[in-house]
């Protein structure tokens, strides 16, 4: 339990409730009530093996908190979950009714795992985050969005190239995704980057394809493998500036698979908006 001010809630509580709900008690020191549910509180953060986060915040002193989450009576505790308010409840309830409370807020093991995965990829942990995503999809084998984010880490966020054994790895993840794991933006985005690092192996190096494209600039076969080596080695603007000269001079080329393959990089390249801003706009222009 952490006490957060005005100053911290926005880390300490809207963020951090991304990653694991947090459990807000609004209290003030004069409050009798106040001062029997706080150890309630505690104990049963205690008991729930760090599945939630519990904080407190003074009412008295931070009353623009008060004033924006409507705190009429206190004590008033407020669960969040994805940086947003979600339920609460208003008194001092006893131990068994404050858990109940939470088991129906409070994502199941499976979920709980995941999202420890992704504290852990936050740190730069990416062996215990694998660990973590593990966990999950054998508490729940249903878990798709684990079991896309067990690709992710396996084929963009270790350090390196991947090798036979994580691609091997990705590739039942993907295969074993259900309907909604495939609808899913970011299927395609790790098929594309799967398929790439596979195919790496077979074709022609970066200096032989360079050197096809720069002596014919319509050999689009070359144009497309480079793209293809570009994507492996995770230089995307490279691979999208490809696929774009691929798009603008024959947009029906391989059944328009260049135009598929574009729009999965752009998924690939989530983290870079101004990159994908960019593109975007870019083949817009072409195809209009």
């Amino acid at each position: 339990m952490i006490e957060v001010t005005a100053t911290t809630f926005e880390h300490e509580v809207i963020e951090a409730s991304r990653q694991i709900p947090v459990l807000v008690d609004f209290w003030a020191p004069w409050c009798g009530p106040c001062r029997a549910l706080g150890p309630v509180l505690e104990r049963v953060e205690a008991a729930l093996g760090g599945r939630f986060k519990l904080v407190k915040v003074n009412s008295d002193e931070n009353p623009e908190l008060s004033q924006r989450f409507m705190v009429r009576s206190i004590p008033y505790v407020l669960a969040f979950i994805d940086g947003n308010p979600v339920d609460g409840f208003i008194g001092a309830l006893p131990e068994s009714q404050v858990k109940e409370f939470l088991e129906r807020l409070l994502p199941g093991s499976s979920e709980a795992e995941r999202r420890r995965a992704h504290q852990l990829i936050g740190q730069g942990d990416f062996p215990g985050a694998l660990g973590a995503l593990h966990a999950a999809i054998e508490s729940d084998a249903g878990n798709d969005e684990a079991r896309l984010d067990l690709a992710e880490v396996l084929l963009n966020r270790l350090p390196g190239t991947p090798d036979a054994k994580q691609l091997a790895e990705a590739d039942r993840a993907l295969a074993a995704l259900g309907a909604r794991g495939q609808a899913d933006t970011r299927f395609a985005a790790l098929k594309v980057r799967l398929s790439s690092l596979l195919a790496a192996a077979a074709l022609p190096d970066l200096a032989s394809l360079r050197a096809r494209v720069a002596a014919d600039a319509n050999d689009l076969q070359a144009r497309s493998a480079l793209a293809q080596r570009y994507i492996a080695d995770d230089e995307l603007d490279k691979a999208l500036e490809e696929l774009l000269e691929v798009i603008r001079r024959n947009r029906q080329y391989d059944d328009g698979a260049a135009r598929q393959t574009f729009l999965s990089v752009l998924e690939l390249a989530a983290d870079r908006p101004a990159l994908v801003k960019d593109y975007r706009k870019r083949l817009s222009l072409v195809l209009n």
